[in-house]
């Protein structure tokens, strides 16, 4: 089980800790060459041996999700981002690094892409945390529009739950425009890392169709479109 599966696998924060510790060890042994005996782990040395990949953005997305094994909301949409920059951005600086691309302006987009990708898995995320009366939204922003945890766990959807959907879907977006801002310096060969760009605006614009209503049913289906629009995106050679 990766790093990325243990919050959602485990009842108890100390399970969850030592299973983190599991790949922080895995992680060490792996630039030592010397992996555990696991499917995950033995891949992951295959894949640092031939791309070269850099060591310490394992260690952010493992340190990082340790941290988040508290399972408290974030404080503000910067504890979000710096959360969404030490996991999704992590992984995407090691996807450029498996095509070959080492360079300032892609890792500034992936840098941007990440955290999006981040605030829009949170939003995703909202429905089914709450049916565990659970939330994670930036508390700033809640609080900004009198919006407590208990009005999204009730799935209320006045104008003030929306404008809070609002205002975090925003900063996905801003996000997105930054990263695009950078394309004519990126590299193409580095596209193919950023072509998850796809399904967050499939899913950002679903959310404007619903007036950022966050339980509406249709924001849980699957778009069957995605694959057409993945191809067009990667036809027309942009992110």
């Amino acid at each position: 089980m990766c790093p990325f599966q243990i919050k959602d696998s485990i009842t108890q924060k100390t399970t969850g800790l030592m299973r983190m510790q599991f790949w922080r060890d895995a992680v060490e042994d792996i630039y030592s060459d010397n992996p555990p005996h696991q499917p995950v782990a033995t891949e992951l040395w295959r894949a640092v041996k031939k791309h070269n990949l850099t060591k310490m953005w394992f260690m952010k997305i493992i340190d990082e999700r340790e941290k988040n094994l508290d399972d408290r909301p974030y404080r503000n949409i910067q504890e979000l981002e710096t959360y969404a920059e030490n996991t999704q951005s992590a992984l995407l600086y090691l996807t450029l690094e498996t095509l070959g691309v080492r360079d300032i302006h892609a890792d500034h987009a992936a840098s941007h892409i990440g955290k999006a990708q981040g605030i829009v898995t949170c939003l995703r995320a909202t429905p089914y945390h709450c049916t565990r009366q659970k939330v994670f939204l930036p508390m700033d922003i809640c609080m900004l529009h009198g919006v407590s945890q208990e009005d999204f766990i009730r799935g209320k959807q006045e104008k003030n739950v929306r404008d809070v959907i609002y205002d975090i879907a925003s900063q996905a977006h801003i996000h997105l425009e930054h990263a695009r801002s950078f394309s004519k310096k990126v590299p193409v060969k580095a596209y193919p890392a950023f072509f998850c760009t796809v399904a967050l605006d499939d899913y950002l614009y679903n959310m404007r169709k619903v007036d950022f209503n966050i339980f509406h049913p249709s924001l849980q289906k699957k778009s069957t479109l995605l694959p057409l629009y993945l191809y067009i995106r990667s036809w027309k050679k942009t992110y």
